[in-house]
């Protein structure tokens, strides 16, 4: 087997080889849960590229100047980091690994007539993401509708680069953990063009009940939900029965949407704006996913979705870090 490239639900594809999200990604899979197809590009790929271009010295050097109590320094180090990593050269076995792997994946769905490629996405996964206890989630790149194979190895530069944002760096020195500690794995999987996309909580994040699900759901691509540039419709859904038991659909103005060059934030149609994103039979269907997802990791679980027509696609899933006690 390639050590650069494994497929989605590859039975090898754990933390240290595929990070948290790819792990979490590669499970979901296994398990038929509706998982967009696609791969992961390993950390042997990220250690392979930094070790072929020699960068740990100027990675180090970098992080001997910062200062975690000023954020400028933590600014100039990712900078210089970044610039290592932008004029490093990608090897010619991981290119060839990511090339051969794109190809088939573009050969299993044929993109529809008129477009050259099939447009994916490409997102991060650490190895210290996604994990019971762990806050690490987010802090590096993700990049949406990237379409053809150059494009997807400039994403992954620049997704290993994202390894060392300021705000990674931080968190890593907080945490204590030493540079090689860390590696980056990459999943690379086929955007879904949402109608809708949100959030699934499987008990309930302010009061701790855990009979009960509450769905935040938008209108295009889930970015506008993460990055709280829209206030989402909150559903709440008895797990037992499927039915709904509030609701909160609210004035919804900025949706993200997919572009010729990538994605941009749109306003909201007046006619979609304070429409409920979710039918009482749709949120049902969702919690009933959600409820098989808790029992597949035994915790309750946060859980990113989307909806295209009438279909549901799960695009990642965590444990919930922080919960209260029911009733505390």
């Amino acid at each position: 087997m390639n050590p650069f490239v494994f497929p989605l639900s590859d039975p090898q594809a754990d933390l240290a080889t595929v990070g948290g999200k790819g792990m979490s990604l590669a499970r979901l899979t296994r398990a038929g849960l509706p998982v967009p197809d696609g791969f992961h590009v390993t950390t042997e790929a990220y250690r392979r590229f930094v070790a072929d271009n020699d960068l740990e010295p100027g990675i180090v050097t970098a992080l001997e100047q910062v200062n975690v109590a000023q954020p400028a320094t933590l600014e100039v180090a990712a900078k210089t980091i970044g610039r290592l990593f932008g004029s490093g050269t990608m090897p010619s076995e991981i290119e060839g690994a990511i090339r051969a792997a794109y190809d088939e994946l573009e050969s299993r769905h044929r993109p529809a007539a008129g477009s050259s490629s099939s447009p994916v996405a490409v997102r991060s996964s650490a190895t210290a993401e996604d994990l019971p206890g762990a806050s690490f989630a987010g802090q590096q790149d993700t990049y949406l509708n990237i379409c053809g194979v150059e494009a997807v190895l400039q994403a992954v530069q620049r997704c290993w680069a994202s390894l060392w944002t300021g705000r990674a760096i931080a968190y890593r020195l907080r945490q204590g953990m030493v540079p090689d500690s860390v590696a980056l794995a990459i999943v690379v999987q086929l955007l879904v063009p949402a109608d809708a996309a949100g959030i699934l909580f499987t008990a309930d994040p302010l009061t701790g009940k855990r009979d009960e699900a509450v769905i935040n759901a938008a209108w295009g691509l889930g970015e506008a939900i993460v990055g709280g540039l829209v206030t989402p419709d909150t559903v709440t859904v008895d797990k037992n029965t499927g039915r709904v038991i509030r609701r909160e659909t609210s004035g919804k103005q900025v949706m993200t949407v997919r572009t010729a060059a990538g994605t941009e934030e749109q306003p909201v149609p007046d006619a979609l704006k304070n429409k409920a994103v979710l039918s009482d039979e749709q949120a049902a269907e969702l919690t009933r996913y959600g409820s098989r997802i808790e029992d597949l990791y035994g915790i309750p679980m946060d859980i990113e979705w989307t909806l295209e027509g009438r279909q549901f696609a799960i695009v990642q899933a965590r444990p919930i870090t922080a919960l209260m006690d029911e009733g505390g």
